[in-house]
């Protein structure tokens, strides 16, 4: 197991293609779970684990590994099911999420399969832990659902959803202004507009890449001038159907779009992002979740398009 994420680098080719690589794993069950690649370090068997007084109940403990002491989450109970039992085998899947560390303990870890997004859909209704899932796909004829890492993490860790006063720039206003936000997650889409909130910003809010792609072009059919109409595009990268590097460089491709400012917000990990930033044309990219940067490059933003107005 140790071994299954043996090249990872060489994957960061996949990015831009609306494409990526999703680690397959079960917990409890026959169910088979996924999360995406590039926010996996490493696999390993469930070590020994220190417990935490007063903890979340979903925490099993911490690990040491390589120095580093991270907590581990029963990814079973976070979602809503049965604690899963340590007796039987079960493995760690370490990975750095928002600018953090953390393991998920996992049943079984399955193989690594290449997908296209435009196959990724949003989980349908009905299967009872829905709001814990940002999409489903199909592989061997059977459903595999992707889970909402930034739900997890805020219910079981917690994090901060709003700017700090001192990080705002009181000349600097977003009233008047507009602001496209695009992310599966709804917490992660909510975390966004919070903080849009804060500067007076009118958001609009969508939950993937090809939605906001059919709404851009819609706008411009209808002779509305971007550039000037939204302030900013704030979007995800990993999302269902069209992901975020793909909707930047459909954008900057598109001679009526191109002037658009956008921002890549995302959870993903890695020193790749900066030159994928630079691939696909976005204009920055951010790692995931602090609001005080966030308002900061928001702000930032907004002066040099009131400059322009």
């Amino acid at each position: 197991m140790a071994g299954i994420l043996e090249g990872v680098d060489q994957r960061t080719q996949l990015a831009g293609h609306n494409r990526f690589e999703l680690l397959l794993f079960r917990l409890g069950g026959r169910q088979r779970f996924g999360i995406n690649v590039f926010k996996v370090q490493e696999v390993i068997q469930c070590p020994s684990l220190t417990q935490i007084p007063n903890s979340n109940s979903v925490i099993c403990g911490v690990a040491h590994l390589r120095g580093k002491t991270i907590p581990v989450l029963d990814l079973s109970m976070a979602i809503g099911l049965r604690p899963l039992s340590r007796d039987n085998g079960c493995y760690v899947i370490v990975t750095e999420y928002n600018r953090t560390v953390q393991g998920f303990l996992v049943g079984s870890v399955d193989r690594i399969i290449n997908i296209g997004w435009s196959s990724v859909k949003a989980p349908p209704t009905g299967l009872g832990r829905e709001g814990y899932l940002t999409a489903v796909t199909e592989v061997d004829n059977e459903l595999v659902e992707v889970i909402d890492v930034e739900k997890v993490m805020k219910e079981v860790i917690g994090l901060r959803d709003q700017a700090s006063e001192e990080a705002i720039d009181s000349t600097v206003s977003g009233a008047g202004d507009r602001v496209l936000i695009v992310d599966d997650s709804t917490v992660a889409r909510n975390q966004v507009k919070r903080v849009c909130d804060q500067l007076g910003l009118e958001c609009h809010v969508l939950k993937d890449g090809l939605e906001a792609w059919e709404h851009l072009n819609q706008l411009v059919d209808d002779n509305v001038e971007l550039e000037k109409h939204y302030a900013l595009i704030i979007s995800d990268v990993e999302m269902p159907r069209m992901d975020g590097y793909t909707l930047a460089s459909q954008i900057k491709k598109d001679t009526r779009m191109k002037g658009v400012y956008i921002v890549l917000h995302t959870s993903l990990s890695g020193v790749f992002n900066t030159s994928m930033v630079q691939k696909v044309g976005a204009n920055e990219f951010l790692a995931k979740f602090e609001p005080d940067e966030l308002i900061k490059t928001i702000q930032n933003r907004l002066k040099i398009y009131h400059a322009h107005q």
